[in-house]
């Protein structure tokens, strides 16, 4: 057993090799690819989306490596899902950059200061990325993806959100911002429900470093599939986030 000072030493070194792969990797490895596909590519959104998938790809292939304990476990129904907006709990700053890892096409809502970043914004952006605040300098961005969000769900990419808006500190729900649900209303698309579990003990909401001493398995799973009737009169925006909420909760929903 190590020590509680050598446990956290071996946290500290972990999390800044981590975080020093990561900012290196946009800034120097990959930033290359990313020129290239900028200037180059004919399908620059997606090679993006691409890039950043494996260099997240990579992150958590590192994090495995130097946190043998944590036990990952990602189920294939979650690992398959394509052309549809994705539903899920927040509990760790590792769940969203976990989902970009899942999938070759990917977008998703940034908070809007991240896109004022030196090469990180730039990235967001080029992505395809929304920010969270259609105003300003963000509002003709956030408006031109929205109306594009369709055919590229049709195309077989995913838009995932955290519809809590923040992440959990008691593991609870916190309310849903209607946001994701009227975007699955305006492309007609169907809703996947996941379920993240174990996230926020191997890096907390609150905390700097990786909890490297974690024995736990983090669990990716999905709660459910909704496939809206948006046409009917019975279809209401609070039903639907009712029956999302439920399907986190593991509750039997109720229309």
């Amino acid at each position: 057993m190590l020590s509680s000072l050598t446990r956290r030493v071996w946290d500290i070194a972990v999390t800044l090799t981590l975080w020093f792969y990561y900012i290196m990797g946009y800034l120097v490895i990959f930033s290359p690819f990313y020129l290239y596909s900028f200037f180059f590519s004919p399908r620059r959104e997606a090679s993006f989306q691409k890039l950043n998938q494996i260099l997240h790809r990579l992150f958590f292939s590192l994090m495995r490596v130097l946190i043998p304990g944590v036990k990952w476990h990602i189920s294939d129904q979650v690992s398959s899902i394509r052309s549809s907006i994705i539903i899920a709990n927040h509990l760790s700053f590792l769940d969203p950059i976990l989902f970009v890892s899942l999938y070759e096409k990917q977008k998703t809502i940034v908070k809007s200061e991240y896109f004022r970043y030196p090469v990180f914004g730039w990235i967001l952006k080029t992505s395809g990325y929304m920010p969270s605040l259609a105003e300003g300098l963000f509002k003709e961005d956030m408006m031109n993806q929205v109306k594009s969000m369709a055919g590229y769900l049709a195309a077989g990419g995913n838009l995932f959100i955290f519809p809590e808006g923040t992440r959990s500190r008691d593991g609870r729900i916190a309310p849903f911002d209607k946001g994701a649900f009227s975007i699955a209303k305006l492309c007609r698309a169907p809703i996947r429900v996941v379920s993240i579990s174990g996230t926020n003990n191997l890096y907390q909401p609150d905390s700097l470093w990786f909890h490297t001493g974690s024995r736990q398995t983090i669990e990716i799973t999905l709660a459910g599939s909704i496939e809206p009737d948006y046409g009917s009169n019975a279809f209401s925006l609070p039903g639907l986030m009712a029956e999302a909420r439920a399907l986190l909760e593991g509750k039997k929903a109720v229309r």
